[in-house]
């Protein structure tokens, strides 16, 4: 399995989205997203481990995770799901909660498309406070989500 992907910098300067196309059924990539055992296997960086993940998924349910560094630093990050269409749409806020910076929401939007027998997910994040959040937010979900397709391709062999 194999995943092609597009990183581009919206309209707005402090707007990130990244296209995926995930060789995985799209009920598949949905799950992924939103079951806490799935979570645990790639939403982090490489390096990262995944040591907590929690959330309702329900329109106003809260969720909160952390991940940790490999210099053994801890990195919680919460928030609210905003929408909800299952296979189709998630919304929900995102907060990290660093004690040495204020609170700063943004929010992420991810669709899921079939494309084919693929999936094509389009990621997009935006109000970031500056083009270096945005940028190190980039990096860090390119990473995460060629996490994610090389555990989607464990769980399809």
């Amino acid at each position: 399995m194999t995943a092609t992907s597009e990183t581009v910098a919206g309209p707005m300067a402090r707007e990130l989205v990244i296209t995926r196309v995930f060789d995985a059924p799209r009920a598949l990539v949905w799950k992924a997203w939103t079951e806490r055992e799935h979570m645990m296997r790639w939403c982090a960086p490489h390096g990262f481990v995944v040591t907590h993940c929690e959330g309702a998924l329900h329109v106003g349910g809260a969720w909160r995770s952390c991940m940790r560094s490999p210099e053994g630093e801890n990195h919680w990050v919460g928030g609210e799901y905003r929408e909800l269409v299952e296979n189709e749409k998630l919304v929900f806020t995102h907060v990290w909660d660093e004690t040495d910076q204020s609170p700063h929401e943004t929010l992420v939007t991810v669709v899921f498309e079939d494309e084919g027998d693929k999936t094509r997910m389009t990621f997009r994040q935006e109000h970031f406070r500056s083009i270096a959040s945005r940028d190190g937010h980039e990096g860090g979900w390119s990473e995460s989500f060629e996490r994610l397709n090389d555990y989607l391709q464990e769980l399809s062999d």
